[in-house]
């Protein structure tokens, strides 16, 4: 899942660079998500394995 956000955040900078702003806003806005879900699935998975001890 973080490989997706970094891969996003690579297409934002470099379509940000080249001047596509809508390309850039949407993958932007992809990586956030992708990031969010990464959050929570992260601590989800902690609190599963401090609950499981």
């Amino acid at each position: 899942m973080l490989r997706y956000t970094i891969t996003f955040l690579i297409i934002a900078f470099i379509a940000a660079i080249f001047g596509f702003g809508g390309v850039a806003g949407a993958a932007t806005g992809i990586a956030k998500i992708f990031f969010f879900i990464f959050i929570v699935l992260f601590v989800l998975s902690i609190i599963k394995g401090l609950v499981k001890r």
